[in-house]
């Protein structure tokens, strides 16, 4: 029996999965595909694609094999050839799918204004499902100081008694890349107030990474600092609306005809339902079209169910899944099934301005430090 499964093994090996790993493709300008990649095989089933640096994939195995394929030089003819030989399927099929993801992921890049996490309709994986081996997101808080630190809940900066450099900033975007995260999004407290924002949208950007910021908005009034930030590569914006603030409105009008994916954040205080219709057809008439919701207690919870469904009315697309200002009523539970919210605990992780890991904004357990703790024992507790 050993001698016939040897055989068997010689004249049909088995198929070999492709090797976790992160690969890349940077493309010549004569290239047909002038597109940079990063592809992240996280399991033979799963992986992720940052493309030119705007936005994240998730792909199932068929996806991701065609793509592992084009990174290693290999023709579509010879890519064909070799699947179909692999699977034992059709040539056709597998040129039908090698095109079709070509032609959804240009579409894809001459989209304006594109989601920074997407989902190619391509045997949809359901989000941040399964074992991963890294977050797909890190949240960086630079600061817990705001524009106004007298509106503050004291809460946040008594936790920390001293912030990290900019040099410790950037040995931090380093070491997210080391690791294989592909998005960071730099929030607070106020980020901009740190003069060093723009460095590490920078650094970020040489890898090939995929960046936002959670702001108030106050200093994106100023379109010259708003074109520095975009310039460093800056891939979308979080902007906490506080409706008196003029500001926060120039903001809006200076970002809404830049190529740039923004999202408005409202935090729910009041319970005048009529209020909230006002404010979001004021939006509605900025251009604005996507929508983040919290509410700043639990008894406003009522309230920000009916604002939630006003916006979903208007056609705002609601974003669950990115950080919003220090609160523990946030739009999750809003969008996803309770099994899916399970799934996300260690999709991303946020980093305090003193280096410490927390599983998610608002929590005291301390998992570890970025900087002076091992990092596979960090990843180890969040995964538990």
């Amino acid at each position: 029996m050993k001698f016939l499964n040897d055989l068997l093994e010689k004249l049909y090996p088995p198929v070999k999965p492709l090797e976790p790993g992160l690969y890349s493709y940077r493309p010549d300008k004569e290239d047909d595909f002038p597109y940079s990649m990063h592809l992240r095989i996280e399991t033979p089933e799963h992986a992720i694609l940052i493309l030119n640096a705007k936005t994240v994939l998730h792909l199932n195995q068929t996806a991701a094999e065609l793509l592992y394929d084009f990174i290693m030089n290999m023709s579509r003819d010879q890519t064909i050839k070799a699947l179909s030989k692999r699977y034992d399927v059709p040539k056709a099929t597998i040129e039908a799918d090698y095109d079709d993801l070509f032609e959804r992921l240009q579409v894809l890049m001459t989209t304006p204004d594109l989601d920074p996490v997407s989902f190619l309709d391509f045997e949809r994986q359901v989000p941040y499902s399964g074992e991963i081996a890294a977050p797909y997101r890190l949240d960086l808080a630079l600061t817990y100081h705001f524009t106004d630190d007298s509106q503050v809940n004291s809460e946040l900066q008594k936790r920390i008694t001293q912030e990290l450099s900019e040099e410790e900033w950037m040995q931090i975007v380093e070491k997210s890349w080391e690791i294989g995260v592909p998005h960071l999004i730099f929030t607070g407290g106020e980020p901009t107030l740190q003069p060093y924002l723009p460095k590490l949208l920078a650094a970020a950007e040489t890898h090939g990474q995929v960046t936002g910021v959670l702001t108030d908005g106050i200093k994106l009034a100023d379109r010259d600092y708003m074109t520095l930030l975009l310039n460093q590569g800056l891939d979308h914006i979080v902007l906490v609306l506080d409706p008196d603030q003029d500001a926060c409105w120039e903001a809006i009008t200076n970002l809404m005809p830049e190529d740039i994916h923004v999202t408005v954040h409202l935090t729910i205080n009041q319970t005048d339902t009529d209020y909230y219709q006002n404010l979001l057809e004021n939006l509605q008439n900025q251009k604005v079209t996507n929508l983040s919701l919290s509410a700043r207690s639990q008894d406003m919870q009522q309230t920000l169910d009916e604002v939630n469904e006003i916006a979903l009315d208007l056609a705002f697309s609601i974003t669950y899944d990115i950080p919003v200002p220090y609160s523990h009523n946030n739009p999750v539970e809003l969008e996803l099934e309770a099994e899916e919210v399970k799934e996300v605990g260690n999709a991303w992780l946020y980093i305090e301005p003193d280096g410490d890991v927390l599983q998610e904004q608002g929590q005291t357990e301390v998992l570890g430090n970025i900087l002076t703790d091992d990092w596979q024992v960090i990843w180890a507790k969040a995964s538990a």
